[in-house]
């Protein structure tokens, strides 16, 4: 039965995320919000709903590290995954002007993390508030930006059934309120039977976060990416990375550490975190110089990905301290 959770709990995600984007976007047009606004906040935060449900159904029902596991495995699956695996039928170059200054965001919003997870071993409704301030800054620093979100607007025509669909009022607010409700729903389905699973398989709850959960919530994303690399827009399929990435940590964490402390586990500690923050830099040189990301850089990302899962397998995450004698167990 647990498994069928997992199973079920994933496609409920899936649906759910897909029914709120396409509600949100249209119900934002409706209410004559603009199109950056929609950009930034819809198409980026909004593939990151399903990692937010989780989050908080895990610290409600007791298993915040399933809650730490997703947001640190979904940001590691974000860049070797979601950028890796359309980059391999469809090469992106990113040309957009503040491309480069939101990664370096989004890096050192990934030291800030590691920081706090060293010093406090836990994040609780402290650390939760100063997230959520620098998230709501975030947004007003996107907000300012002077690009344009045309790109935003064609991949969202791109995932509808037919281009520049817009429902009515009454449908936009049904479409998201289906999707508010179906991720809550599918979210505590999916943490229930990924906490079953690890007990049958006597392995961590934060390991079923970092691999099973991380991959279920990573998909909004890489649909996403993919349809964007395929119409030629890197700056949607990257940018919305960047843009996950971010809210993952100061979004999905912040908020959840409302409902409860979230500690950070040891494995994670010492060796999730440090593959989450060199996934991060992987993406930099691209941002920095302007680099073609094309097929050989997508296959070398999931080479690392599959290195990375390989290494999980092995219980390297699991190990008190990955650096102590004895190697992988």
């Amino acid at each position: 039965m647990a498994y069928l959770q997992v199973i079920g709990g994933l496609i409920i995600l899936v649906i759910s995320g897909d029914f709120l984007v396409r509600g949100s976007v249209s119900l934002a047009q409706r209410l004559g919000i603009s199109n950056l606004a929609v950009g930034l906040t819809v198409v980026a935060f909004g593939t990151s709903a399903p990692e937010l449900m989780v989050g908080i159904d895990a610290v409600i029902t007791h298993a915040p590290t399933v809650a730490m596991g997703n947001v640190v495995g979904s940001n590691i699956a974000n860049v070797w995954l979601v950028v890796g695996a359309p980059a391999v039928f469809a090469s992106m170059h990113c040309a957009a002007p503040r491309f480069p200054a939101n990664m370096l965001l989004m890096i050192a919003i990934s030291v800030l993390f590691i920081v706090i997870a060293y010093a406090m071993g836990e994040f609780d409704s402290r650390v939760g508030i100063v997230f959520i301030i620098l998230l709501a800054i975030f947004v007003r620093y996107a907000s300012r930006s002077k690009a344009t979100t045309e790109d935003y607007g064609k991949i969202l025509a791109d995932l509808e059934s037919s281009p520049g669909r817009s429902f009515s009022l009454r449908n936009s607010i049904g479409l998201t309120t289906i999707g508010i409700v179906g991720l809550a729903f599918g979210a505590h389905v999916l943490v229930q039977g990924a906490v079953g699973v690890a007990i049958d398989l006597g392995i961590g709850e934060a390991v079923i976060g970092l691999t099973v959960i991380a991959l279920g919530t990573s998909i909004p994303e890489l649909v996403t990416a993919t349809v964007a690399a395929f119409r030629g827009h890197c700056d949607v399929a990257v940018g919305n990375v960047v843009g996950s990435n971010i809210f993952n940590i100061l979004g999905v964490v912040g908020i959840s550490s409302f409902f409860g402390s979230i500690p950070v586990p040891e494995g994670i500690l010492n060796f999730d975190l440090w593959i989450m923050l060199i996934a991060a830099l992987t993406l930099l040189p691209f941002a920095l110089f302007r680099i073609t990301i094309g097929r050989k850089i997508g296959l070398a990302y999931l080479a690392l990905y599959a290195g990375y899962i390989f290494l999980l397998g092995r219980g390297v995450s699991t190990m008190p301290n990955i650096y102590s004698v004895g190697g992988i167990q």
